[in-house]
């Protein structure tokens, strides 16, 4: 069977899946969450929660990782995964696209002022948007209002293994709450991991080997591409010349360039094994496809002889 025929029977499963949810005038309490005041209730209130507990911080106080700050953010990370797993697969298709789409909008408007607080006093170390990050964000906006396969992609690779790193080891010089760079930077990586998560286990988007391929073609061309533009400008953007100062897991890979081979080949594995777990559950339901449609057939030619 074609892999195109292969994905019509997939996609085809998860439509219907998707057409049982309930519908937007259910009145129960589940579907209601779905609804946009119930989405800004759940949102406003963890950041109050999250604002109550960082208030005791000094503003002229330094970042220091695993501090309250830190400890806060992981919190509210954890409840916000769980909150959007649960209301995306109780969602009906208009209300999923509607809260990506507010997502989206937030995303972008954070990437702005982080922006803006860059370009205000320009360097040419700092200001260019080279990091993968900054390329994760943009497109992770994009998935949220899109939804397109390709940006969820990318979002899924970068996302999870990544900003994910950047949120429990985060590289971050600066004050503490309620700098804009400590509420920047925490909020951005938050939400690439959200969209991911929410992507993927609240609404069903899946990757494949297809996915994978175009992920570690897309990867190595920004690397490419970064490490030109770090050699030309004497940069150091995605870390691709030269180690950063602080303590990090690139100590343990060696010294310049095979940090980056090792990096290259630990990420590629670890991609390989966040698609497979998909590719095994897709072969599965592609089987039970054949074998519901064979037996159908079966019954089909039986029934036509009588």
């Amino acid at each position: 069977m074609s892999e195109l025929h292969y994905e019509v029977l997939v996609n085809d499963g998860l439509s219907r899946q998707r057409d049982r949810r309930p519908p937007d005038d259910s009145p129960t309490i589940v579907s209601r969450l779905g609804e946009p005041w119930a989405i800004s209730y759940v949102i406003a209130t963890s950041v109050m929660l999250a604002v109550a507990a960082l208030a005791t911080i000094p503003a002229t106080r330094q970042f220091s990782a695993f501090g309250t700050s830190h400890w806060t953010v992981l919190v509210v990370f954890a409840i916000g995964s769980a909150a959007l797993v649960w209301i995306g697969r109780r969602q009906t298709g208009s209300q999923a696209r509607l809260l990506g789409r507010v997502l989206g909008m937030l995303t972008l408007a954070i990437f702005s002022v982080a922006l803006v607080y860059k370009l205000a006093q320009p360097t040419v170390g700092q200001s260019v948007p080279l990091q993968l990050c900054d390329l994760a964000e943009l497109t992770a906006a994009y998935a949220l209002w899109s939804q397109r396969n390709w940006a969820f992609t990318l979002t899924y690779y970068w996302g999870l293994p990544l900003s994910s790193q950047a949120l429990l080891t985060p590289d971050l010089h600066a004050p503490d709450f309620p700098s804009h760079s400590f509420l920047t930077f925490f909020a951005l990586h938050l939400l690439i991991v959200w969209a991911a998560i929410y992507l993927t286990w609240g609404i069903g988007m899946r990757p494949n080997w297809r996915s994978y391929r175009f992920a570690v073609i897309t990867t190595l061309s920004w690397g490419a591409f970064t490490f030109v533009f770090n050699t030309i400008a004497g940069t150091d953007y995605g870390f691709l010349n030269r180690k950063p100062l602080n303590a990090s897991l690139m100590d343990f890979l060696g010294p310049w360039p095979f940090y980056v081979l090792a990096e290259v080949a630990i990420v590629g594995a670890v991609w390989a094994l966040m698609t497979w777990p998909w590719e095994l559950k897709r072969r599965r339901q592609l089987s039970m496809a054949i074998a519901g449609a064979l037996k159908d057939a079966a019954v089909y030619a039986l029934r036509s002889r009588h």
